[in-house]
């Protein structure tokens, strides 16, 4: 039997919607070209890791919309069922949704890890660096008690945590 693979993508949205572009050099002193939020797309699906913990729905399928960029990340062997224990297996560990922090532990950060684990890439640095690069202006370090009180929550219904908390299974379309 042949080895199968599988395409995997990095969606990228640009949570400010262009307003980081127009109002960071003004605010911050330096350019900035978003505010990003990541989210990886495999077997049909986007996941994607916010205040809920670590989610999933149809590509494109968030309060976002579609993304703003789109970067192939190139090919896995990794099965469906196997990437599905991999997800409950860092829901239970590293990105469970009281773990969400914007600048330290985010969407990006669950991205990057989940390419790594995928293609042995993680995703580019000025998706990950954007936090230190905004947090080392002044401006920044001014706004960030506000900054770190804003938890990110694309809408889905596909979550891993149920109404009370308890651990469900990771819905998958099929």
């Amino acid at each position: 039997m042949e080895d199968q693979t599988y395409n995997v993508k990095l969606y990228i949205y640009d949570i400010s919607k262009g307003l980081a572009r127009q109002l960071s050099p003004m605010l911050l002193g330096k350019q900035l070209e978003g505010i990003w939020h990541t989210a990886i797309v495999i077997h049909g699906m986007e996941y994607f890791f916010g205040g809920q913990g670590i989610a999933n729905c149809p590509p494109g399928a968030t309060l976002l919309g579609e993304p703003d960029s789109i970067v192939d990340l190139g090919n896995t062997e990794v099965s469906k069922d196997i990437f599905t224990e991999y997800l409950s297996s860092l829901q239970e560990s590293t990105f469970r949704p009281e773990t969400y922090h914007l600048f330290e532990h985010n969407c990006n950060t669950f991205s990057s890890e989940i390419a790594q684990f995928l293609t042995g890439r993680k995703i580019p640095s000025y998706i990950t660096d954007l936090p230190s690069d905004v947090l080392s202006t002044p401006f920044g370090q001014t706004l960030r008690p506000l900054i770190e009180s804003v938890t990110i929550v694309p809408s889905t219904n596909n979550s891993f945590n149920g109404p009370h908390g308890q651990r469900q299974r990771l819905v998958l379309d099929t």
